[in-house]
């Protein structure tokens, strides 16, 4: 059940209120103003609110929550609204205040010796990928959206991205959080320790949470060494797995230097080269392709492991990219995948994982399960195939076909989702839940999984102000 948000007569002049913290023009009242912040980058969800507010710092984000705790106003957290689940999304009400941070966007220190970097809620996610390349360093994260979407965003979904293989995803590169509690009080934990043994480790309730416990501010985040040289293949396969034989191979002859190891399907490549001016086929058709990415290993190393899986017949083909700007290309054909389907119209997404040993099994039994429900489906798998995360998502070729099939998402997320827990799985690898999967998720998770994560928002929001009709 969703959490019950306290009634409270609307506040006049809470909007003033408002004024007086942030100044004038960082409240956004007039509708054309507010509706980037109201529709979700999908095009899914369209909402409503009374207005959005963007503070410049962590002071102005606890006053305004402290003026929405006072008048009972329910707060939407927003970074760079890039959610594919809805989840900065306000409903349709038109009471909730959008907290748009933006603006919250420095660099507050970065530390070499300790290899950390300490940002606001509201950098881009690229913005500190380069600070970190500026300093001879590697933030890890990497996702398609990283020009658009904010590190709190990242946090608050707790996001995974193509490394995750060999630097895990946003919890486990997170030492350190500030938050503003629903109450409006800071939590101030900052802290670049990588061992804090002092009872509950408050991070985790805060990541992953998509902003329905407080709102992330700033975030002390791990850095790498900056890899000196990396080698990049785009490879053919015959299968899932085939491409998971493949996966454990290298893992085995290379290790950590194994960062990427991501799996796309024929018909995704086919969206991006029909919908991404620019794209082009690498090598040959086939019915799966691996793009795999290694960090300083000799490129003989790699060149040499390569031909041999040639000869072994685990690859029928390939391409190892001589240069940079041949690896971007690369690169590009997976992160267009989505903007590719955006282009060719709405589907039914799915963000799941399941042991990497049971991927082929699930592709299999999903495809299955719905071409015999649904003659003509058109499925795009691609994904982390290194961790397990697939994004499994399905249309109808024809438009007019599609609509109809699109009524029957809820049909279709049970067979999918079912499949998913059948085999051990999540119906929700990186994405969150968001609106979404909010009622769904119920199916899959314990009733004691439920009664804890209730008690949780209850403890910290008792008044259910924080991004009410998300995740429960």
């Amino acid at each position: 059940m969703p959490t019950t948000m306290t009634s409270t007569p609307r506040s006049p002049d809470l909007i003033s209120t408002l004024v007086g913290i942030v100044g004038a023009n960082q409240v956004l009242t007039e509708p054309a103003d507010i509706a980037p912040f109201i529709t979700d980058w999908r095009g899914r969800y369209r909402g409503a609110a009374r207005c959005v507010v963007r503070p410049a710092h962590t002071a102005e984000v606890a006053a305004v929550v402290k003026a929405c705790a006072e008048t009972g106003t329910a707060i939407v957290p927003q970074g760079g609204n890039t959610s594919l689940c809805g989840a900065a999304t306000p409903d349709a009400a038109g009471e909730a205040v959008v907290l748009s941070l933006g603006r919250l966007n420095r660099v507050l220190a970065l530390d070499t010796g300790n290899n950390t970097i300490t940002v606001e809620a509201g950098c881009t996610l690229a913005a500190v990928q380069e600070a970190a390349r500026a300093a001879d360093r590697l933030f890890p994260l990497a996702l398609a959206s990283e020009g658009s979407c904010q590190i709190g965003g990242n946090l608050s979904t707790n996001a995974g991205g193509v490394q995750v293989l060999r630097y895990g995803n946003a919890r486990e590169l997170t030492l350190g959080l500030e938050v503003v509690l629903p109450n409006g009080e800071v939590w101030a934990g900052l802290r670049g320790l990588r061992k804090d043994n002092t009872g509950y480790d408050l991070k985790h309730l805060f990541i992953g949470a998509e902003g329905t416990l407080g709102v992330i501010t700033a975030a002390v985040l791990k850095l790498f060494p900056l890899p000196k040289r990396q080698t990049t293949c785009w490879l053919n396969v015959a299968s899932p797995a085939a491409a998971v034989t493949l996966l454990n191979a290298a893992k085995s002859a290379f290790d950590a230097q194994l960062t990427a190891f991501e799996l796309v399907s024929e018909t995704a490549l086919q969206l991006v080269l029909k919908n991404i001016p620019g794209a082009a086929r690498p090598v040959d058709a086939s019915p799966w392709y691996v793009l795999a990415e290694f960090s300083d290993a000799e490129p003989a190393s790699v060149e040499a492991w390569l031909a041999a899986r040639l000869a072994a017949g685990e690859v029928s083909d390939g391409v190892l990219a001589a240069s940079e700007t041949q690896a971007g290309k690369l690169w590009a054909l997976r992160e267009h995948i989505s903007e590719a389907q955006k282009i060719e119209g709405v589907s039914i997404k799915h963000d799941v994982a399941v042991p990497v040993s049971r991927i082929a099994d699930f592709l299999a039994a999903a495809d299955a399960a719905l071409a015999k429900s649904y003659p003509g489906i058109r499925v795009v798998a691609f994904g982390h195939v290194g961790d397990g995360n697939l994004h499994y998502n399905l249309s109808k070729p024809d438009a007019q076909d599609n609509a109809a099939f699109l009524a029957r998402q809820p049909q279709v997320n049970r067979i999918v989702h079912d499949l998913v827990h059948a085999f051990a799985g999540s119906i929700s690898a990186e994405h969150g839940l968001g609106q979404l999967k909010r009622d769904e998720i119920l199916r899959y998770k314990s009733a004691v999984e439920m009664a804890t994560m209730r008690s949780i928002k209850q403890a910290l929001d008792p008044h259910g102000l924080m991004n009410p009709g998300k995740v429960l």
